[in-house]
């Protein structure tokens, strides 16, 4: 990559950017099911805008970041370098981890919390190729009776809800949107 290139697809206004990428992250997350529109930035490639905007807008010097399968390249390295600070890391190490659901796996690498401090668990952003309102029934807090949403592996996901309170969250990105499953989810298969 030449030198240059790091510095290009970031946030125009940062402190905008971010402020409106920030309440949509956190909006989905209290919503589980719920889909919204995320950009603000170009990433380079692999990675989609909503995932690079995730990125920006959540990570900074002391949050470990853990890049997975395609998303691990030179560009995506120096871009989200050169813009957030953040460290990359092994998976075991991170705070977040970015990638294919397939190169995120397997989810047991990734940190749940303690009992004590449950909050020091992994948040995992996964890639999808569609992200819709349809497929396995959620319900939970932030759910009115239930949501739907398309699940790469919810017998997995299940297992993960089943730590309560500990347990990965997980970010759901394809192109410009963004959906969110906070380990407190309940999940079953469509029905």
């Amino acid at each position: 990559m030449p030198d240059q290139m790091r510095f290009l697809g970031g946030f125009q206004d940062a402190a905008i950017d971010a402020a409106h990428a920030f309440r949509a992250a956190m909006t989905v997350m209290a919503r589980p099911g719920e889909i919204r529109a995320l950009a603000g930035c170009e990433p380079p490639a692999p990675l989609s805008v909503a995932a690079g905007t995730l990125l920006l807008t959540l990570c900074d010097a002391e949050t470990n970041v853990h890049l997975a399968g395609e998303a691990d390249t030179g560009s995506v390295r120096e871009w989200l370098t050169f813009h957030t600070g953040a460290p990359i890391v092994a998976a075991e190490e991170a705070d977040f981890a970015l990638g294919t659901w397939d190169a995120l796996a397997p989810l047991k690498t990734y940190r749940i919390g303690t009992p004590e401090y449950p909050d020091r668990s992994a948040t995992l952003v996964v890639e999808c190729r569609r992200l819709e309102q349809n497929g396995a029934v959620l319900s939970g807090p932030g759910i009115r009776d239930t949501a739907r949403l398309s699940l790469p592996d919810v017998q997995a996901l299940q297992n993960n809800a089943l730590l309560y309170p500990l347990g990965c969250d997980f970010f759901f990105t394809c192109g410009e949107a963004v959906a969110a499953l906070p380990r407190s989810t309940q999940i079953r298969s469509r029905g």
